[in-house]
């Protein structure tokens, strides 16, 4: 069995908006090459089935993601990408002709949290068409997402989800009306291969905040590894800065990087439901899981 339930591989850190919700990142910005990009998916190999061309970034934007997909493919790893969904008619020939995507998810909570220079229904309808295109041509998993729902504590920019679910059931020909069925659930199936996923809002950790908890569970290291676009690994997905370094997977066997006392901390950690690093009781999210 494989060691991690998925890895995700930052093929990028640069993005195309600006999101208010994103931390952003410092770190130089840079794109991943075709070598790169394979010599990461040697070192990964046994060690997980799925990969997520996601971390930080618009996957999009890298100029070799067919590149990486045949790798991908050629490997026997499912590729899942994270989307906020502006460049998909740049990409969707590729996307369509290889296959190979297990799954897309698309971040519709996007397009509100931006000062938005691109029109709500032209993304929207772009969005939409070629969801069913894909669904009619491939396999793949669409997965909508509306990460915005208001909490205690977080305010989020949500004032257009009535507008963006009519006009799901709109497009997609829906025998039924999103408001209600949300009311019971925030996992929604659609069509065949197409969901909808509602979510609060969290915060991202960021290591000059006030200290959330130090009693967290995260998924890090347990189920997923993170690999940033200059090979640093981290434990998780949310570790924007690399502020958690376990190793570089140019420079080191990923045996030895999961292995090393700093990633065995954490693991234990987590498994006695305590966060043992600065950033991780600073986390949101990890806090959401305690619950």
């Amino acid at each position: 069995m494989a060691r991690f339930k998925k890895i995700y591989i930052e093929t990028t850190n640069v993005c195309n908006l600006s999101c208010n919700f994103c931390p952003k990142t410092n770190r130089k910005s840079g794109f991943m090459t075709r070598e790169e990009f394979e010599i990461i998916v040697n070192k990964i190999k046994g060690y997980t089935n799925y990969i997520y061309l996601h971390l930080m970034g618009e996957p999009f934007l890298n100029k070799n993601l067919e590149e990486f997909i045949k790798i991908a493919k050629r490997e026997n790893l499912f590729i899942n990408i994270t989307t906020n969904g502006t460049l998909i008619n740049l990409v969707k020939d590729i996307i369509f002709a290889n296959g190979g995507i297990r799954q897309i998810n698309i971040s519709l909570h996007s397009f509100e949290a931006n000062d938005n220079i691109i029109d709500f229904n032209k993304y929207f309808i772009d969005i939409l068409d070629f969801i069913k295109e894909g669904n009619e041509r491939t396999n793949t998993i669409f997965s909508l997402r509306l990460w915005n729902i208001d909490t205690e504590e977080l305010k989020a920019d949500n004032s257009l989800n009535s507008n963006i679910l009519e006009l799901i059931e709109n497009k997609l020909d829906l025998d039924f009306k999103l408001k209600e069925a949300l009311k019971e659930k925030n996992k929604i199936k659609l069509k065949e291969r197409i969901y909808l996923n509602m979510a609060e809002k969290f915060s991202w950790p960021n290591s000059k905040l006030s200290l959330i908890s130090e009693d967290v569970f995260c998924y890090g290291l347990r189920d997923q590894i993170g690999i940033l676009v200059d090979g640093t690994v981290v434990p998780c997905c949310l570790d924007s800065e690399g502020t958690i370094k376990l190793g570089n997977i140019f420079e080191e066997d990923l045996e030895s990087i999961i292995k090393s006392d700093r990633a065995k901390k954490i693991y234990d950690g987590f498994s006695r439901r305590k966060a043992v690093e600065e950033l991780c009781k600073r986390c949101g999210y990890a806090k959401r899981n305690f619950k």
